[in-house]
């Protein structure tokens, strides 16, 4: 369960890098009712995403060469730049050095694991990040698909202190290994990571990544809204006992998200 009451190494904040920021405000404003909010030309065209008055999300403009449009997944830290040190004592790589978005709002900085999947820290401040989740239309999980499960589990546990249950895949179908926060109980388990081989990431040319998993009251209801705004799936809807029924999308600029209705009954 993601919660606003963020801990060390919980998901805390996440944004959209898009080719046409208006065209995703459109897209996601269609499939979960989201509002989008500028900031206006002095942040660079970047803004925030809001459902029912609550922060949900952020969205800039792509600004690196050769990117493509993807969701980039913040978790907590006390210390941005202790992260960095750890991360590059860990293998891993800084891609953006700690930095701070606005006078005592926190710091951020984005990383590579070892591995090649990308993801970021968020150090807050007056700013505390994400101010709903857990519900439909919010962040419910996150997920990492990586080449090397076992590489991933050492790197992210010496990075954030993570604990890591594995569980069988139903049909054979591998190993899925549960993240919870370092010192936490079940009940704050966040996502989980999966070993896949590289020619089944061909959305980042065989390199790890990271997606965010939406909630949804309905599963089929919100995949048409998808194919409606111009979207695709890759996958499903299909029911996964256990977890509930669920789909992998894809936005019109080919960002990759979840989309998960709980078996447990109805989000919040």
């Amino acid at each position: 369960m993601i919660t606003t009451d963020f801990v060390p190494g919980s998901p805390s904040w996440l944004d959209l890098g898009s080719p046409d920021t208006a065209a995703a405000a459109r897209f996601y404003g269609a499939v979960f009712g989201w509002d989008f909010q500028p900031h206006g030309p002095e942040t660079g065209g970047y803004g925030i995403f809001r459902l029912d008055g609550k922060t949900v999300a952020g969205m800039g403009p792509l600004t690196e060469e050769g990117a493509r449009s993807a969701w980039m997944i913040y978790f907590r830290t006390a210390d941005a730049d202790a992260t960095a040190a750890s991360v590059q004592r860990a293998g891993g790589a800084v891609r953006v050095p700690p930095m701070g978005p606005g006078e005592g709002e926190g710091r951020m900085a984005q990383f590579t694991d070892p591995q090649g999947g990308q993801f970021a820290v968020f150090q807050p401040g007056t700013y505390t990040g994400l101010e709903t989740a857990d519900r439909a239309g919010a962040l419910s999980w996150t997920e990492l698909y990586t080449t090397d499960a076992a590489a991933a589990k050492q790197f992210y546990g010496t990075v954030f202190g993570w604990a890591t249950e594995d569980v069988p895949l139903p049909g054979g179908g591998g190993t899925y290994s549960l993240i919870t926060p370092a010192g936490q109980g079940k009940e704050r388990m966040q996502g989980g990571l999966m070993e896949l081989p590289a020619e089944h990431l061909a959305l980042n040319d065989g390199r790890p990544y990271w997606h965010p998993v939406f909630g949804t009251e309905d599963c089929d209801a919100t995949v048409a809204k998808v194919t409606e705004g111009g979207g695709t799936i890759q996958m499903g809807p299909e029911t996964a006992q256990g977890v509930g029924r669920l789909a992998v999308c894809l936005d019109p600029a080919g960002a990759d998200f979840v989309v998960l209705q709980p078996e447990e009954g109805s989000l919040g």
